[in-house]
This record gives C-alpha cells, structure tokens and sequence, in this order.
C-alpha cells in the first residue's frame, strides 16, 4: 500500500519533525540532541584520518544493503558508479557509499571498502561470484599540506573496518579532515570546512531522515535562520567576513581560481521504503539543504554532490515529498554543524576562532 500525504499533513509532519529537532540553534548554543546518521536502522560509519596531513575518507557502510540514488550539481563533480544508481540500470542496492578528499587520486578508497565487503562475503550476485557496489564522490583537499599524501585503497579499508553503528565523529575527521570554506577571494582568505552529521525522527511514525556532509565549498556557510555567516571568505584586512553573496551583488568579482578545488559533499538515509526512482528524487530535494546553507553553492567550481539511502527498515513505503523535505532539513543541519565542529589551522581560522575573537572584542 502507498502512503499518501495530503497538503495538510504535510505540513503537520514536518512541522513535527522540526520541533523533534529543536530548530536550528544561534551560534554557541549547544543543539538538542539531533542524532548522528547511524541512528538510520542498518548504517554503520567509519573514517580514516590521515596523520601526515589533513586528508582521509569516510565510509558509509550497508551490509545489507540499501537502494540508492544521487544528484551531481556541482560543475566540477569526481565520482564513481554514480550512473548504475539511475533508475533505468540493473542493479537494486548498493553495499556502501565512500566520501574521500584527495581530488580524483581519493576515489582509490572505494577500492579498499570493496575489499572489505569480498572479503564479507557481500554484493551483488553474479552466479560466479558477489560483487560489492560501492559508490564514491570526491573533494579536493590537496591544497592543504602535502599534496602527495591522499587516500588510497588502503584508508578505505582501513575507514571500513572502523565503522560502527555509533555516534558520528564530526568535525575535522575523514572526508572533512582537510575541508575548507570561504574561498572565492582566495585561498588566503579562506576558513576550515569539516563534516557534520545529524538525523531527523517524526514523532509517532518511526521515520528516521539521517545526513552527513563534508563541507569544502567556494562559498559561505550560513546559518538559514539568522543569516549569519558562520564560516566564509575573510576581509582582506581579517576584521570580518567579506560576504561573498553582497560582494557579488556589488559586481566586486573574486579572484580567478583553480577549477574544481572545492565541493560539498552530502549523504541523506532513511528507514523508509523507498524505490529508486524517489531515492534519486530524495537526493535531489536533499541540494536545496546545500543551498539554503552555503552561499553560493553548485557553482562551476564545486562538484556539489549528494546521495539517498533508502534501508526500507520500515515496510511500509512513505511519501519521497515528505522524505526529501526533511532530508533537505538534515543535510542543511549537518552542513551547520560540520563547520561548528571544526577546528583551526595556522592561516586557516575555524568558525569556533573567529567566535571566540568576538567574544573578547
């Protein structure tokens, strides 16, 4: 039987499910308790992060799989087995999902989360042998420290073993361990990204929308219920932030940067059941969570993508509006806090740094 929602209830469950939330929180309040996405039924996630230089990858994990479905906005996208997600292609569910830095050279980590599901015996059957699917997206990191160092096979293995069904480390850890923000005035006047991770219930339903992004965007990152800017390009002179949207407005251009070196990185679950088809619908209702927080964001210098996971833990299949409205929700909240549990590098202020500075100002 499909679930059916009218306008009415539509508007009853989402409000119901931001109450759950708490609302987006003013900077140095600590949220209500949102979750991490392991609360989705069925995920487990791991990172690697690499000690050599701020790079890693993070794994999202489905051992029993999960449908899936992606939406690429982003000009400048790096991803693997994204076109066998359409609806139109053979295979149902996917194994895992791996976000890693490193540019390109990072989606060698979806190899190592292969490994790890061959040697569990998990994948799509083939009659000869399973083969684990495993989709990958990429952001580029390799502007901070040592460009050689970058995951490969090995760190993706490695992130896999490490998956638990535990809370979500966030902040400067995996995918978002070499993240940046604010870059469309230079990398000079740039600021630390991370990765965030949140999950959504609607009351009296069982539904559960999780999300986790790694935030490296070119734009600000705003907090959508002030419209304060919590992470962003800096004035040149360091008293504040430039805000990049009103310098556009104003025609001041920013510099001319290299192609590609940034993207935001996003992935929404849920309990629910869900077909392919809405599952890429999900996804991408999931950007406008991208959009509402990072000014500007899909721009031809971000490869901006996102990823739904439909477990189907609760049979009874859900209305994609409703679903993607509040994953749209979740990914916006886990962009929030991606950039709030960050942490300072030299030349590189975190969101938490410059809050600090005007606090004793």
């Amino acid at each position: 039987m499909r679930c059916v929602i009218d306008r009415r209830g539509f508007g009853i469950a989402l409000a119901a499910a931001a109450a759950g939330l708490g609302g987006f929180p003013a900077w140095g309040e600590e949220p209500e308790p949102g979750g991490s996405l392991t609360d989705v039924d069925g995920l487990k996630v791991g990172h690697f992060t690499d000690a050599r230089r701020p790079t890693g990858c993070t794994v999202v994990l489905v051992e029993a799989g999960a449908v899936c479905g992606v939406d690429v906005r982003g000009g400048a996208p790096g991803t693997r087995e994204t076109d066998l997600l359409s609806p139109l292609n053979l295979v149902e569910k996917v194994n895992a999902v791996v976000l890693a830095g490193g540019s390109a050279f990072g989606l060698d980590a979806a190899g190592g989360v292969v490994r790890y599901l061959e040697e569990k015996g998990l994948g799509f059957e083939t009659g000869v042998a399973r083969v684990p699917i495993v989709p990958a997206a990429i952001l580029f990191d390799l502007n901070v420290g040592d460009p050689r160092v970058r995951p490969d096979a090995a760190a993706g293995h490695a992130a896999a073993v490490a998956a638990g069904g535990g809370p979500v480390a966030e902040g400067n850890v995996g995918a978002g361990a070499g993240a940046t923000v604010g870059k469309l005035f230079g990398f000079g006047r740039a600021m630390r990204g991370g990765l965030g991770s949140v999950c959504l219930r609607l009351p009296g339903t069982g539904l559960k929308v999780g999300a986790l992004a790694a935030v490296n965007a070119v734009g600000d990152v705003v907090d959508p219920a002030s419209g304060r800017i919590l992470a962003g390009a800096r004035k040149a002179d360091g008293s504040g932030f430039e805000d990049a949207r009103r310098a556009l407005l104003e025609g001041r251009l920013p510099a001319l940067l290299g192609e590609g070196e940034n993207t935001t990185l996003g992935l929404c679950a849920t309990n629910a059941r869900l077909s392919k088809a809405q599952a890429a619908k999900v996804a991408q209702m999931a950007q406008d969570g991208v959009a509402r927080t990072i000014r500007p964001s899909h721009t031809p210098w971000d490869g901006d993508t996102v990823f739904a996971l439909a477990t189907g833990a609760i049979d009874e299949p859900r209305d994609e509006m409703l679903v993607g409205c509040l994953a749209a929700e979740a990914l916006a909240f886990a962009v929030l806090r991606a950039v709030r549990a960050a942490t300072g590098l030299k030349g590189l202020p975190a969101a938490r740094d410059l809050a600090a500075s005007l606090l004793k100002s």
